[in-house]
């Protein structure tokens, strides 16, 4: 039975880590209510443990379990240990870290959405609207793209990192306090460099965020046009937003509402890419052209910065975040198309006037428009002969 007993404790959590998952998936509300603040302040506290290390903790406990596998390979072959007992106490291990990840951090795939958080309305999936979304982010990349600061070469110049990673706080706050969207109330911490670049760097990857040690990092090789972007990606994992989609969709809206220009562009850039990738996709006639009409609008700048961040991600990069478009679509509809629908029609209620509408305040400040056409009439008359008395207007 002690041969066993490492299979039964991995069983055990592996048992409890599906429970709290189908728990989670059953009771989304119930979840919603305690849970993603729960793992904000767990986060929290964390990151200001795990930040007082530059490097990421979570790298050197993964390498540690590594070498302590391959040293208890050792000692099973000198000392003779029963292999299947140290398998059963490897995957003991494997489960427990996997439960500990599911319950403190994992079940916020279980949240509601951010669009749920935000209150976005799904409007239109008209090419239309996706046309329009890419123009709009098109224009805020162009009207910023040359107020960064550039290189001899013309690429963005990079800013060092950790200046980068503290000022990415900026516009999570300003969107917490200024525009009073509670969902982006977390950990500021600075992210970290995610060690073994390269390794990520081959795969494409951004960044990483670790829910157990509170660690959001970001690879160092990523482009400077995409830095911003990617850091305010990697905070918002941390913050609980942890689908990709709505990660993506909160790393643009802390980079619009962050100070610094590099952000705004990184973010307005990035926003742009997903819509642009999304019409590139569409193979209908009326997709190809709305796809040549937007192209044809995109300076050189802004295609060499996006060639920059494609070069990067590499087959990673012809992927379409649909789920990320529609984000970005419904909230360029409700920010922008609606409200200024609603002004052109507060506008348009200003001009028309209605004479038998009682209730228009205008009304009072004139004379009955029947007699006032008898006025006109009998002051006609009036200029045509001199000697006869004029009425006065009003």
């Amino acid at each position: 039975m002690k041969y066993w007993r490492g299979y039964l404790v991995a069983l055990i959590f592996a048992v409890f880590s599906w429970a709290l998952s189908q728990f989670a998936a059953a009771h989304t509300k119930l979840l919603d209510m305690t849970y993603p603040y729960m793992t904000r302040v767990l986060q929290s506290g964390l990151a200001d443990w795990s930040g007082g290390m530059e490097f990421c903790v979570w790298q050197v406990l993964f390498l540690f379990g590594i070498l302590a596998l391959l040293a208890g390979i050792v000692l099973m072959v000198a000392l003779r240990w029963n292999p299947v007992q140290m398998l059963g106490w490897v995957l003991a291990a494997v489960a427990i870290v996997n439960f500990l990840s599911n319950g403190l951090y994992g079940l916020n795939q279980y949240n509601s959405s951010i669009a749920e958080d935000m209150r976005i309305t799904s409007y239109d999936s008209s090419l239309t609207a996706l046309e329009n979304a890419a123009t709009y982010y098109l224009e805020q990349a162009s009207a910023l793209s040359g107020k960064v600061e550039r290189t001899s070469l013309g690429t963005v110049k990079a800013v060092k990192f950790a200046t980068q990673a503290k000022q990415a706080a900026n516009g999570f706050q300003n969107l917490v306090k200024r525009d009073h969207y509670p969902v982006f109330a977390g950990s500021t911490a600075p992210v970290k460099e995610l060690g073994w670049a390269e390794y990520y760097t081959e795969k494409g990857i951004t960044g990483k965020t670790v829910g157990l040690t509170g660690e959001a990092a970001v690879n160092p090789n990523v482009p400077a046009v995409a830095m911003p972007y990617a850091m305010c990606k990697e905070m918002a994992k941390r913050m609980s937003i942890t689908r990709e989609c709505d990660a993506n969709f909160a790393a643009y809206m802390a980079c619009a509402a962050n100070d610094d220009v590099n952000f705004q562009y990184s973010g307005a850039l990035l926003a742009y890419r997903y819509c642009y990738k999304a019409l590139a996709a569409d193979t209908s006639s009326e997709g190809r052209a709305a796809y040549k009409r937007v192209k044809s609008a995109m300076s050189s700048q802004v295609k060499s910065d996006m060639d920059d961040y494609a070069d990067f991600l590499g087959e990673k990069g012809s992927q379409v975040e649909s789920k990320t478009v529609d984000l970005l679509v419904n909230w360029h509809i409700q920010s922008v198309i609606l409200p200024k629908q609603q002004e052109e029609q507060a506008e348009d209620k200003i001009l028309l006037f209605d004479p038998l509408d009682e209730s228009d305040p205008r009304l009072a400040e004139i004379v009955n428009p029947t007699d006032k056409i008898g006025i006109v009439a009998k002051n006609e008359a009036a200029a045509a002969n001199p000697t006869t008395p004029t009425t006065p207007a009003g």
